[in-house]
């Protein structure tokens, strides 16, 4: 399935970061824990040039620790600092504010030694569709200040929001970029749902990912599903496909598959972390990512 989606409103997007830049200090940029290199949009870097920036790892309950311990000695090889977060409960959201005021600590004392007392930083939140970023920011507030939804794209206009008399924040759209080069990154983006289910082929979406999560999750996957695990590894991903829709008695007429049906309940418990603590990528598994 070859993936490429990039809506008018993206493009804008784009335009609306470049703009505002200038009356930001800090960038606080979401990535999917889940897929850690896959949801790093890579024209972002370009936009924000070197302007100071908190990568912050979102969804971080849903993912497998022990490789996103991986994840973060990788980005702080590439010189960027990383952070869990859990923009649910709040995990990581007091340290976020923390570090962005340890980023501007030189600015903030020059603006004392004027006189200026209480200069807040301004930070700008990034990443693509369906992060969470509405989320982390309502939570970072405590309140329901931004616009949230489950669907990517929901937030479409620009918003300065007060944290508090120490930081304010300026929100994005989601953005993804005009072209994946590379088609497992785009498949990785539909399992996690930052690219509209209504635009994809859920099942094939679905079958890929059992296939995937089969090679890689096994035993999570068996446990879920109530598998066997010794044939599941041999299975092609149609017939993963079809044993799991047997399993949980999606059968339509004559016995046969209901294949839409049971292609959201896997899509559904895999984003709802029912499935188990799931990572798509290790570092090292790109050409992108490997270390000498």
């Amino acid at each position: 399935m070859n993936i490429q989606w990039f809506p008018g409103h993206m493009a804008k997007t784009r335009r609306l970061i470049a703009e505002n830049l200038k009356l930001v200090d800090v960038i606080i940029e979401l990535l999917d824990a889940r897929i850690p290199f896959s949801s790093r949009n890579p024209e972002i870097n370009s936009l924000i040039n070197n302007k100071p920036r908190l990568v912050a790892f979102n969804k971080s309950d849903l993912a497998d620790e022990r490789i996103s311990r991986q994840w973060i000695k990788w980005y702080a090889d590439q010189g960027i600092d990383c952070i869990l977060i859990n923009s649910i409960n709040g995990k990581g959201l007091n340290e976020i504010k923390a570090r962005a005021r340890e980023l501007m600590s030189e600015k903030i004392e020059r603006d004392r030694a004027k006189g200026k007392l209480f200069t807040p930083v301004r930070t700008m939140v990034v990443g693509i569709p369906n992060v969470g970023k509405s989320s982390f920011i309502n939570k970072i507030v405590g309140k329901a200040t931004a616009v949230t939804g489950d669907r990517p794209g929901v937030t479409r206009g620009k918003q300065w929001i007060r944290i508090n008399s120490e930081m304010e924040l300026l929100d994005t759209p989601g953005i993804l970029w005009p072209k994946f080069e590379d088609q497992e990154v785009g498949m990785n983006l539909a399992f996690t749902g930052a690219i509209k289910d209504d635009i994809m082929d859920t099942g094939e979406v679905a079958m890929e990912l059992l296939y995937r999560l089969s090679k890689t999750y096994n035993t999570e996957l068996c446990t879920r599903f109530k598998l066997d695990p010794e044939p599941i590894k041999d299975m092609e991903p149609l017939e993963l496909l079809e044993t799991v829709g047997r399993k949980r008695g999606c059968i339509i007429s004559k016995g046969e598959i209901d294949y839409s049906r049971i292609s959201a309940i896997v899509l559904d418990e895999f984003r709802g972390g029912k499935i188990g603590r799931i990572t798509l990528e290790k570092p090292g598994d790109r050409a992108e990512t490997k270390t000498e």
